[in-house]
């Protein structure tokens, strides 16, 4: 079997090692931070916990899927309970809706909060969303990224017109969806790619869809157990994982093949097969030999980089009664939020009154007592980019900016204020730091314009022995879907042995 380096410990990084540890080669994670993760972050504060990434586990059956491949069960390590209301959505004309996390009660909730026939209009769509779910997940989320793989995945004149490839997100919504209430639910979707509606691709209609199948779920003590979880199995299955390692290159023996890396002191890791864990840019512009390098960076110079977030962690005393786990305060003009992260109509620049996303967690194993509690609280905002658009690290920028979110907040009916005992602020340049991620993008490219899966890199690269995993590589980002990552490098690499 191979000698595997794994570089970055994040949940990709994470997935691939165990799968690769359990199948028998010999696999060293190298981590530069001190700690595993990566995107899925921890922040501990004064006894207060709090996640910095994903606040749910969606399609929870892919992260049991990797403990069972690697021999554990999932459920010896990890509690997941599932959420019995995914989202409250407050809507701009003050209208709430308590969205029920199991798919054949979202109708009448639909209903009972919108009005007659909303809940046959969503149906319609999630019919259509189950359809475009159905021919894509094999050939688009499952499998390597190819042009053969891909349409030939949607090859019959039926499945073509199923997805709609010639579609927006918002294009294909606006057939079935009359209410702008419901058009602004689905919107929101896209920004799980990091993407914005109006150009995202109609194959998109297959997240809410799959959210809404499988549920809302969130782990006890928070999500980032997922990452302890995932390193504790990968040492216990005899894999290594090295901390405050930098990796700087990638090295090739005379055939152009990986045969290693070398590290910012100067010494050299050996090895026959290298996973990167990486953003693409950062491997195709800093990790890889220029010349193989060409075509991949060109093809990411093309795409348009994701959203970021503005973050603030909000550790309360006496929070208020009845806070829902998610809870969605829109935004009263929805476009302008996208035309303002986007930089459409100006540059990139902050949202006035964006939408606010809070994860108020009932978890007493992320507080330090009763009568408290651990809010994460984002916003959607523009990339760190000093030259071009926002500078982050600007002087004050980022207090006044989480004072203006705080009113926005209580304006929309959610005043903690006088309830804040600390406020924490993690601001896009926070995200590039912390992440390694040029400008904080959280999802690396966006799914913006029909052709953007074909500009999102592969997982194999130009360089024999060296693949890539994550978010910012196929087939995408968030948990779900890094891990799928994860299993499709495991299996080219398992294919090459």
């Amino acid at each position: 079997m191979s000698r595997v380096i794994v570089i970055g410990a994040g949940v990709g990084g994470l997935a691939t090692a165990m799968r690769l540890q359990a199948a028998g080669h010999d696999v060293t994670v190298l981590e530069q931070f001190d700690s595993v993760g990566g995107k899925l972050g921890v922040i501990e504060h004064d006894g207060f916990v709090f996640d910095t990434g994903p606040s749910l586990v969606t399609m929870p059956h892919v992260l049991t899927e990797l403990f069972d491949d690697t021999g554990a069960s999932v459920d010896d390590v990890l509690e997941l309970r599932r959420l019995p209301v995914a989202a409250r959505y407050r809507f701009p004309d003050g209208t709430e809706l308590e969205l029920p996390d199991t798919l054949d009660h979202i109708p009448s909730a639909l209903d009972t909060a919108l009005g007659p026939g909303r809940g046959d209009q969503w149906s319609a769509f999630l019919a259509r969303a189950q359809a475009i779910w159905d021919v894509t997940h094999g050939p688009f989320l499952e499998s390597p990224m190819s042009v053969r793989t891909m349409i030939g995945g949607i090859a019959t004149p039926s499945d073509v017109r199923t997805v709609a490839p010639w579609k927006s997100l918002r294009g294909l919504g606006s057939e079935y969806l009359d209410d702008p209430r419901l058009a602004m639910l689905l919107d929101r979707y896209a920004t799980y790619t990091g993407s914005d509606p109006r150009r995202a691709p109609a194959a998109l209609a297959s997240v809410p869809w799959a959210e809404q199948a499988w549920g809302s779920w969130y782990v006890r003590g928070g999500l980032g157990r997922i990452a302890t979880a995932m390193r504790d199995r990968l040492l216990a299955l005899g894999g290594r994982i090295e901390f405050g390692v930098e990796v700087s290159r990638v090295s090739t023996d005379e055939r152009a093949h990986v045969d290693g890396v070398v590290l910012a002191d100067g010494s050299r890791r050996s090895a026959d097969i290298v996973v990167a864990n990486a953003d693409a840019r950062q491997v195709y512009d800093r990790l890889v030999p220029r010349r193989p390098a060409r075509i991949p960076s060109a093809l990411l110079r093309r795409s348009t980089p994701s959203l970021s977030g503005f973050v603030l962690l909000l550790a309360l005393d006496d929070p208020p009664a009845g806070q829902p786990h998610h809870h969605v305060l829109f935004a009263e003009d929805y476009d302008e939020e996208f035309d303002a992260v986007f930089g459409f109509n100006g540059p990139p620049r902050p949202v006035a009154r964006p939408t606010v996303y809070i994860s108020a967690p009932d978890d007493p194993e992320i507080v330090p007592g009763p009568e408290t509690a651990a809010w994460f609280v984002l916003v959607n905002g523009p990339r760190h980019d000093p030259e071009h658009g926002v500078d982050w690290d600007a002087p004050g920028l980022a207090e006044s900016y989480a004072d203006q979110i705080m009113a926005v907040m209580a304006d929309r009916g959610v005043d903690v204020g006088d309830r804040v005992r600390h406020r924490l602020l993690v601001t896009p340049a926070d995200l590039e730091r912390r992440t390694m991620t040029p400008g904080g993008s959280i999802y690396g490219s966006s799914s913006n314009g029909p052709r953007a899966a074909f500009l999102r890199p592969k997982n194999t690269s130009p360089v024999p022995g060296l693949y890539l995993v994550g978010g910012s590589s196929h087939p995408g980002g968030g948990l779900p879907l890094v891990m799928m990552s994860a299993k499709i490098v495991a299996d080219l690499i398992a294919a090459r042995s």
